[in-house]
Formats: structure tokens, C-alpha cells, sequence
């Protein structure tokens, strides 16, 4: 009788056990059948929309990407078009006598002596964006960092004025820096135009809050190893930053690029201009009489030309996990 017992006492589990694995095993293409009938009657499943309300959709968007590729378009044909034409027509996307007499101006090539410095005015840009940007990112990344580690009297101020200067608008900073430059015999010279803009409170702004993210752990251990505070910045922490420094990079090189107001009041010479300033002369008639559409969109399509290139090579760098890993257990 006990052996009996134990015997059925002993099945029961056994017994629960399977009968919960033939419940799985049946439920399981129940809810397969069930998904392979909505998709086969034409509802959406996860989420996922008709195709003729998705081909819609596709239209749609691709309709107003077009919208806003026009202008491109437009300046780019104009370019290859005469003065004449692009007057007569000029939204019209085919040249009627296509000719790159335009492109010839602007790099000294034409035959009749009427060309434009658009070389010396792409050095100038080019030699200015290049230093600024490098500065910029050094300096912003250095105040960003002292301004989130180090401990020192007066951080939380001096982060409260940096602040505040992002709030004012830089139109109303001209002539006080025409002042400044003016007094300190800085006018009209590369270093008025660079100086001015190696900081920038945006760019500070930035850093800091990108370093704040970062892992105190990392910086405790290189200290234990005995690294001091510029190694552990310029060794450990800022290779760890590489996202925040190649979206300032581009920030500051963009910036720099296309900056017109302060190299308006920093110069006078011709010497001097860059592409934003010998193109606003240009597209106010100072080099010569009718629209001249040709050679001002031309220019203007070689001017974007850089900022774009570097935009799009690295713009997978923007949104990037850089502290992934980085704390070792």
C-alpha cells in the first residue's frame, strides 16, 4: 500500500509537467495562424500601414525633398548659363547655351581680364576656418572640462556669465568690438579677424555638459595610477569625447566659414575679404554693372561646397554613445 502511494504521489509532477508543455505547444501556433491571418486579410500587423497609404506617404516625402532641392538646382544650372539667359529664364533648369564663362571669372581664366580674386578670397576663408576651428575646439574643449572636474572659486559665475553671453545677440556686440579692435591696433589684420573668435560660449557649453556625462570612475583610476590633471584630460577623457569634439569641429568650422558681421567691422582692406564679404560686395554690383546672376551663383555654389563635404562625412558622429564600456568591472 505505501509503495503504491509513493508511486502515485511521484507521477502527479510528472503528469502537471506535461500536461503545461502540450498548453505551449498548442497555444503557440494558435498565435502564429492568428498573425498569418491578419497579414493575408490585408490589416495592419505591428504597427505597419497599407501599401497604398505607405506608397502615399513615400510620395509625399519625397515631393517636399524636391521642393527644398530646388533651389540648389536652380543654383547650379544657373552657374553653366549667360547673363542673358539666366535673365530671360531663370528658373528654367536646362541652359539654353551652356557655357562655363562664369567659372572662368571666378578662377582667373577668362580671356577678356574682367576675372574676380575668388581664389584669394577662398584663401582667406580657408586659412581663417582652419585656425579658428582648431583653436576653438582646444580652448572650448579646456574650459568645458575645467568648468566640469575642477573645483575652483567662482565656477558657478563664470558659467552663469558664459550663459548669459549665449543670450546676446551678436549683432549688438559689433560695435564694441570694432572698439576693442580699434584700440588695441587690431583693426584691419588676421589677428582681429581670428582673435575674436577662438572662444566661443556655445562651444564651452557643449563640452561641459558632454564631459559631466562622462564616468567619474575612468578619472579616478588614472589618477590612482598617478596621472595628473592635464594627462587625465588630454590622455582619458578627451579621446572618450571624440563625438562632442567632431560635432564642434564641424560647428566651428561652419561658423568660422560663413562668418560675415565681425569680418565686416574687423577689415577694411580687400586684402582681407573672405568669401562672405567679397561675395556681398559682389551681389551689391561693386565689380561691375547688370545682374550677373551666372557668376554670383556660381560663387556661391563653390563657397558651400566645403561646409557640406564635411557635413556629410561626418554627420554619423552627431548622436554616438562614447561612454559605452568605458567603466570596467
Amino acid at each position: 500500500m505505501t509503495s503504491k502511494s509513493v508511486r502515485t504521489t511521484n507521477a502527479e509532477p510528472v503528469q502537471t509537467l506535461t500536461a503545461e508543455s502540450e498548453r505551449t505547444t498548442t497555444t503557440r501556433p494558435v498565435r502564429t495562424r492568428a498573425a498569418k491571418s491578419g497579414r493575408s486579410q490585408g490589416l495592419p500587423v505591428l504597427g505597419r500601414f497599407p501599401v497604398p497609404l505607405r506608397i502615399l506617404g513615400y510620395t509625399a516625402v519625397a515631393a517636399v525633398g524636391l521642393l527644398y532641392l530646388m533651389p540648389f538646382a536652380i543654383q547650379l544650372v544657373t552657374g553653366f548659363k549667360t547673363d542673358p539667359d539666366a535673365a530671360a529664364h531663370p528658373l528654367g533648369l536646362i541652359p539654353t547655351t551652356p557655357t562655363t564663362a562664369a567659372y572662368q571669372r571666378l578662377f582667373g581664366l577668362s580671356q577678356a581680364g574682367d576675372g574676380v580674386p575668388f581664389l584669394r578670397w577662398l584663401g582667406n576663408s580657408a586659412f581663417i576656418a582652419v585656425v579658428v576651428t582648431t583653436g576653438r575646439v582646444l580652448f572650448d574643449a579646456m574650459a568645458g572640462y575645467a568648468l566640469a572636474r575642477l573645483r575652483f572659486p567662482g565656477r558657478t559665475l563664470l558659467f552663469g556669465f558664459i550663459i548669459a553671453v549665449m543670450a546676446v545677440p551678436g549683432i549688438a556686440l559689433l560695435i564694441p568690438r570694432f572698439l576693442v579692435l580699434n584700440t588695441f591696433g587690431l583693426f584691419d589684420t588676421y589677428t582681429g579677424m581670428i582673435l575674436p573668435l577662438l572662444v566661443d560660449a556655445a562651444g564651452i557649453f557643449i563640452m561641459k555638459q558632454f564631459f559631466e556625462s562622462i564616468p567619474r570612475e575612468v578619472e579616478e583610476a588614472a589618477r590612482v595610477d598617478g596621472a595628473g590633471v592635464f594627462r587625465i584630460f588630454w590622455s582619458v577623457v578627451l579621446p572618450m569625447a571624440r563625438p562632442a569634439l567632431i560635432t564642434l569641429t564641424i560647428l566651428s568650422f561652419q561658423g568660422s566659414w560663413n562668418e560675415f558681421t565681425h569680418f565686416l567691422v574687423a577689415t577694411q582692406s580687400s586684402q582681407y575679404e573672405t568669401l562672405t564679404t567679397g561675395l556681398a560686395r559682389l551681389v551689391s554690383g561693386g565689380l561691375g554693372g547688370g545682374t550677373q546672376y551666372p557668376l554670383k551663383l556660381a560663387a556661391a555654389l563653390l563657397s558651400t561646397l566645403p561646409v557640406a563635404a564635411l557635413f556629410f562625412c561626418f554627420q554619423r558622429y552627431f548622436v554616438q554613445d562614447a561612454n559605452a564600456g568605458a567603466v570596467k568591472e
